[in-house]
């Protein structure tokens, strides 16, 4: 959307009827919409070269745009946005076919530059933009679950994955339950060990404190309730929900894994990865809005004004995307 409104043609691969092919479509652009990883292969064999960039935002679609480059010949630029550590021959060829690689946050660009695939790659963050939240929908959130209005809400939004560590957020509530009951815990995401947290949850005598929400559209509308948001991953390559957590003014509690650090530093609490006493000892502080707690969220407000925003995200890749086009 940003791209366009600076009077960039784009064109996206997506999935046929999905909707992002159909936002996409509303928002401007022209969608090729593909059934399968091989019909998205073929686009870009056939397609390629018509386009100035190609820019894959996933390193599947990286797969796909080197894999078709002998045949479109087009500059490609990819952005990563996992800090997982890559290797394999296969991935060390993919870098050295692509043209520029952006990482999402100076712990990913380190990662790359220690496994060899590229040094110095440069930093764009992903960008924020705050939206009108709908209080009915909030609302009826509350009402359904008994949540009384003097109730503080701790938030969560992250996949029920191993990489995300929901047993160290469910383990911190529930010592942070050993010292208040004026919380509930409201996790929004799916995932491969969703069952498992959910029995831990019963075990800990948590489930009517802490609710597994499930997957929910426009999720960005729930911060709107949250007093603070909670993030335990133990890798991350950014935290983009802990920006939406900042644009909201909600206050942060988080683990120090991947971008995470650098995101929240100065700007909410940090723990160590899996230390469960630090992450209930913020989460109380946060809950009091003390003077520290209010300092943070004033930080992170203007942090996000100031360097977060969607023009100044585009106008980055469009420099980019320029000095390729220009070699």
């Amino acid at each position: 959307m940003g791209l366009i409104k600076e009077g960039v043609e784009v064109s996206l691969i997506a999935k046929k009827h999905s909707a992002l092919a159909k936002k996409s479509r509303q928002e401007g652009a022209r969608v090729y919409q593909s059934t399968s990883n091989f019909h998205s292969l073929i686009i870009l064999i056939m397609k390629g070269s018509k386009f100035d960039i190609i820019h894959p935002q996933s390193g599947k679609s990286h797969t796909h745009c080197v894999l078709s480059k002998f045949f479109h010949r087009t500059p490609i630029i990819y952005s990563r946005r996992v800090d997982f550590f890559p290797k394999g021959l296969f991935t060390k060829i993919k870098y050295k076919y692509t043209d520029s690689v952006v990482s999402i946050s100076k712990a990913v660009s380190e990662i790359l530059s220690k496994a060899g695939m590229c040094s110095n790659s440069p930093i764009i963050s992903s960008a924020v933009s705050y939206r009108k939240p709908d209080f009915s929908r909030c609302q009826k959130i509350k009402e359904s679950l008994g949540i009384k209005s003097d109730m503080k809400i701790i938030g969560l939004v992250a996949a029920l994955e191993p990489h995300k560590d929901p047993y160290t957020a469910i383990r911190a509530i529930y010592q942070l339950y050993g010292c208040r009951d004026d919380f509930v815990v409201l996790h929004f995401g799916n995932g491969s060990i969703f069952e498992k947290a959910a029995d831990l949850l019963q075990e800990l005598n948590l489930a009517k404190k802490y609710f597994l929400m499930g997957h929910q559209n426009n999720v960005e509308d729930f911060f709107s309730i949250m007093d603070v948001f909670l993030m335990t991953s133990s890798k991350e390559g950014l935290g983009s929900s802990i920006m939406d957590a900042f644009s909201n003014n909600v206050a942060v509690v988080s683990t120090n894994a991947g971008g995470l650090k650098e995101l929240v530093d100065s700007r909410g609490y940090l723990c160590d990865v899996g230390d469960v006493m630090c992450l209930s000892k913020c989460l109380n502080e946060a809950l009091e809005r003390n003077k520290q707690s209010k300092k943070y969220i004033l930080a992170a407000k203007k942090f996000c004004d100031d360097e977060l925003s969607i023009n100044i995200m585009v106008n980055k890749y469009i420099s980019i995307y320029r000095e390729l086009i220009d070699e």
